[in-house]
């Protein structure tokens, strides 16, 4: 007669955070597979900078306001949202809830200063390679805010409703604190290229 060995598994927990999680892989994936299109646009600009002769082709430069604006607010929004991952981590719904809505405010806020920030280049997309690729680096990096407030907006809803309390949810806050941090990150190589490399 055969045996079968049997292993009471119900101790463990049924969902993990961080690199136990396998949202966490996909989150990561995501960023390598965004990141390397974020550096391959950055080096098409380098490159037609390099050899353009008179780089930005006599066009003027941009007005670095809106761009220094958008900066600051997500350079300030790193303190709530690290502040979110560690009530993330410790389950606390109220404060995540909060935190949640303050993630939401901080990434409306950006959204709405890049109206006035595409206008603010001084060139249209059509005009020449240098306007096409500050519109190419401008609308990458407003395509990547538009789908994490998104993604957190949709968060903070469920998080209002009975599916908040799975505990995998906290997993997903945590996971979207890391994607929103890549989104800040992957920002001031960006900031620098559009606003202050023409100035040089």
């Amino acid at each position: 007669m055969r045996q079968h060995t049997v292993v009471d598994l119900s101790h463990l927990a049924t969902f993990g955070s961080g690199p136990r999680s396998p949202t966490w892989w996909g989150t990561l994936g995501f960023i390598a597979l965004e990141g390397t299109g974020f550096a391959l646009a950055a080096g098409a600009y380098l490159y037609l900078a390099y050899i353009a002769p008179g780089w930005p082709l006599s066009a003027p430069p941009p007005n670095h306001w809106p761009g220094t604006i958008v900066t600051i607010l997500l350079l300030a929004s790193v303190v709530p949202n690290h502040m979110l991952n560690g009530y993330a981590k410790k389950y606390e719904m109220l404060p995540v809830r909060i935190g949640l809505l303050v993630m939401c405010a901080f990434g409306i806020a950006p959204l709405v200063v890049r109206w006035f920030e595409f206008p603010a280049l001084n060139i249209y997309w059509d005009t020449n390679a240098y306007g096409s690729m500050l519109w190419v680096l401008l609308g990458l990096h407003t395509t990547h805010l538009l789908t994490d407030v998104g993604d957190t907006i949709v968060l903070t809803v469920l998080m209002f409703t009975r599916h908040g309390y799975a505990g995998r949810r906290f997993g997903d806050v945590e996971d979207n604190v890391f994607y929103w941090d890549f989104v800040v990150l992957a920002w001031l190589p960006l900031y620098v290229l559009i606003y202050w490399m023409p100035r040089f």
